[in-house]
This record gives C-alpha cells, structure tokens and sequence, in this order.
C-alpha cells in the first residue's frame, strides 16, 4: 500500500515556503534598518573592486614634440633626444609643442583591481597555504596519536588538547608577537602558520577516527601478504580513510577560511582588514559588512560544491567507505 505522501514533504511546495520565507526574513531586515534612519550608499561600493588609474608617459628633457608615427613620438631637447612609444596612448601635445621634465607626454586610463579583489586574493592565498600545511601537521599528529610508541602518543595528545583548548586569536597574538618576532617572520606567513597549528589539531582527530574506523582485518591481509606498514597505510588505509573524511575535512577547511579574518588584527590585509578600511573611509558599514559577507561565502560554497561533486565521483568509482 502506498504511503500517502504528507504536505511538508511535497518538494515545490516546500521550495516555494523557503523562497517566501527568506523574502519575509530580507523585507523585515530592510524594515529594520529603515527605522534607525540608515541612509544606503551603495554607490560607494564598485571603486573598492575596480578603479581608473591614469597611466602617464613624462618627459625626463626639455624639447619640442615630434611626432614620428601614431605609435611613436619623440622629444629633442638641447640636451638630446627621448623617444616614447604612445600605442594606446592619448597625446598631450602637439607636433613642435615645447614640454618640459616631469610633464605628461600621453596618457591612459587603466582598470586596476580595487582593496576588495587584492583582499579576496590576501584571504585564499592565505587559506590556501594554511591548509596545506595544517593538512600534513594533521596527518603526521594523526599517525603519531595512532603509534604503538608511547613518546608518540604523549605527544601528539598534548599538542592536540593545548591548541583545541586555547581560543585561535590567543594562538595568533602569541605567536605574532613572540615566535615570530625572534625567528623575524612578516605578518602573513605568522597568520598562515597560526592558522595551520590550530587546525591541524583539528584535522589530526578527523584523520585519526577516519583511520581507526578501516576494519583492522584489511591490515592484517596486507601484513600478512607481504607488505610492511608504511605500504600498508599509504596503499590501503589512508586511501580509505581520505574518502571517509572528505565531508569532515571539508567542513574543517571552511572553517579555516572563515578563522582566516582573524589574521587582520596583526596587519594582514585580507578581507577583513579591507572591509574595515571601508568602513572608515565611507562611514557605510551595512553595504561593506553585506559585501564582504557575500564574497566570503562565495568562497566557502565553492569549496563545499567541490568537495561535494569530488564525493559524488568517488562513490560512482567504489562508494566512500
């Protein structure tokens, strides 16, 4: 007999409740902010990803302008000759024109990316690199808290409870300000390393019960037909143990991301600092705080939907266990 399908489980209905929802959620936050009296300056916005920049050719001599052909123009002074190559270039001057040192032969106007673009750039560099490495720090803490050497696991244990018991900004401040000021290390690679000691504590227990969850038979077969346990791990269980984390470590890299703004407070220009920046030069902290939101959620939906088709094609090839 058939189950009679109920009313929240019809799939366009329950779209359609979300979409009014989120509309009813947006008008009430637009509601809100027309109460205090908020005046929106959206238009301050769109300079902060792009600009115009005015690139100038200028005389270093004193001479007359001579034009040699629309790419290329000359100036002749008493002291000699400079030629300029002007394709793409609008003229200030005209054929025999007198220009003195430091004028601007020709001009052009050029987009160049604003703080938003180069602080997005700052923020996945910076994810990017902090990932890698806390990937490895958990990696090796994992095979470390798995060890039947004691030394091992002692270790491995106290690194573990230290960093996943002590608040990440704390981390940052200490590490800035002491190990990185002794061993002369800028800014961005403090944040990074930060980043990548906190989190990989984090990976580490992912790694760990990814690992202990493989049936403890498959390693036993491989021992037993041959192989040692460095082949063992790399071959058949941390293969297997990728697979079973991939959801878990993803979560973990978005997080990262998201942690990755606490590098602003030791002068790293990420996202963060910019929207900052923004909010001091336009007085328009709604637009800057909404903006930089959305690009960092751009940021994280990206790796989750990689993450998750990279899942999909693993359980087409096998499944993830």
């Amino acid at each position: 007999m058939k189950r009679h399908q109920s009313i929240l489980e019809n799939r366009p209905l329950g779209h359609l409740l979300a979409f009014l929802f989120f509309v009813a959620l947006g008008y009430s936050m637009y509601l809100a902010g027309s109460s205090i009296n908020y005046i929106w300056k959206w238009n301050t916005i769109p300079k902060y990803f792009a600009y115009e920049h005015t690139v100038a050719l200028e005389s270093t001599l004193e001479g007359r302008v001579k034009i040699l052909s629309p790419k290329e123009v000359e100036v002749v002074g008493e002291e000699g000759s400079e030629k300029f190559l002007v394709a793409g270039y609008k003229l200030a001057y005209e054929e025999g024109e007198i220009i003195y040192p430091g004028e601007a032969l020709a001009k052009k106007e050029e987009y160049k990316a604003g703080p938003l673009l180069l602080g997005l750039w700052m923020t996945i560099k910076i994810s990017l690199i902090s990932g890698v490495i806390a990937f490895f720090i958990g990696a090796i803490l994992a095979l470390m808290k798995i060890s039947k050497a004691q030394v091992f696991r002692d270790i491995a244990t106290v690194y573990i409870e230290v960093i996943r018991g002590t608040p990440l900004l704390v981390q940052i401040f200490i590490f800035y300000f002491i190990i990185a000021t002794i061993f002369e290390i800028d800014s961005f690679y403090a944040g990074a390393i930060s980043l990548a000691i906190f989190y990989g504590a984090y990976i580490a227990e992912v790694l760990r019960g990814a690992i202990q969850s493989i049936d403890k038979g498959q390693q036993e077969a491989a021992l037993s037909l041959g192989m040692n346990y460095f082949q063992t791990m790399t071959l058949i269980i941390i293969p297997q143990a990728l697979k079973r984390s991939l959801p878990s470590l993803t979560g973990e890299m978005i997080a990262l991301i998201k942690d990755s703004s606490l590098v602003s407070v030791i002068s790293v220009t990420d996202l963060t600092k910019v929207g900052r920046e923004m909010v001091a030069n336009t007085f328009s902290p709604f637009e800057t705080w909404i903006v930089v939101a959305i690009m960092y959620f751009a940021i994280t939906s990206s790796l989750s939907l990689l993450a998750h088709r990279l899942e999909d094609n693993m359980k087409k090839r096998g499944g993830m266990s």
